[in-house]
């Protein structure tokens, strides 16, 4: 597979992600063949990677040669690196969530429309075995109620945002499978001082169904999650060993240069974009609810 042209790539943040964003655009694959990495930004003076130049950020703004950003650095600083892009008229695709209010995103795909570029939101949850096996189980039930719990170690609020964005993979599994939601009722508990919280929310689907979401960070918390779902034709109590999740950023990255060329219909692009509008607008209401209360 020789393409004809190929699309040039930044990286910018070389975190968890963008170090596996970098491999991939290393490796030999077939998305991989679209494209070609030219530099990565880093707030940190690093230099270079395994051979790759670090970059300036005005450097790859203004370069012909880079035509897609891949922005893989700490969700509040999102919205500005993809806004800059834009502006730049480069392609871009970023880590979720892509920002941390519902305005600014509909104004940056605006933007991204304007512009004729893809703006494209990562979502490697969707991409994961145990999603594929959920889906396949509650196809076509009814559910009667739900409850999905996740727990992990702290997460700064300042640099991830409130823990209805910086868990919005959760929020999405649920969208993902039951439709759209609404918002019943949202708590934040905190202990600050032992870096301690949980928030509860409750929601519920079209046909009025209750799901809960929790959210669990604290020290000593392990990075794991609990779900229960009941149906009229019976239970699904947590997810059995599905195997491994391979290769899910590269299965993203494969997404991403369909749309760079024209392969995804208009039809699918609206359905994942008001999905993804979704999403962020509940993360949106449940911080408000949370914040009101407090």
């Amino acid at each position: 597979l020789n393409p004809e042209r190929k699309f040039g790539v930044v990286v910018v943040g070389v975190g968890r992600a963008g170090s596996v964003r970098m491999r991939d655009l290393r490796n030999p694959h077939p998305s991989s063949a679209f494209l070609n990495l030219i530099g990565f930004v880093s707030r940190r003076e690093l230099g270079s990677i395994d051979g790759v130049q670090q970059i300036s950020l005005e450097d790859a703004l203004s370069s012909q040669e880079v035509e897609v950003a891949y922005i893989c650095s700490e969700s509040s600083s999102h919205e500005d690196y993809i806004r800059q892009f834009l502006h730049a008229g480069k392609h871009v695709l970023v880590e979720y969530p892509m920002t941390l209010s519902l305005a600014a995103a509909q104004e940056l795909w605006e933007l991204a429309e304007q512009k004729g570029k893809v703006l494209h939101e990562e979502h490697v949850e969707l991409l994961m075995e145990e999603f594929a096996f959920l889906k396949k189980e509650v196809v076509g039930k009814d559910l009667l109620k739900g409850s999905l719990l996740f727990t992990a170690g702290p997460l700064e609020e300042e640099r991830f945002g409130f823990p209805a964005f910086s868990g919005i993979s959760r929020l999405t599994w649920l969208v993902s499978l039951f439709g759209e939601l609404s918002l019943v009722s949202a708590t934040l508990e905190e202990r600050k001082e032992d870096q301690y919280m949980k928030m509860t929310v409750c929601l519920e689907t079209e046909k009025k169904s209750p799901l809960t979401w929790i959210e669990e960070k604290g020290p000593g918390l392990k990075r794991n999650r609990y779900l229960s779902f009941h149906f009229k034709s019976g239970s699904l109590e947590n997810v059995p060993n599905v195997g491994i999740n391979k290769n899910i950023f590269l299965k993203d990255q494969n997404i991403f240069v369909q749309k760079l060329l024209g392969q995804f219909s208009e039809k699918e692009l609206a359905a994942e974009k008001k999905r993804i509008l979704h999403c962020l607008g509940l993360a949106e209401e449940i911080q408000k609810h949370c914040c009101s209360r407090k």
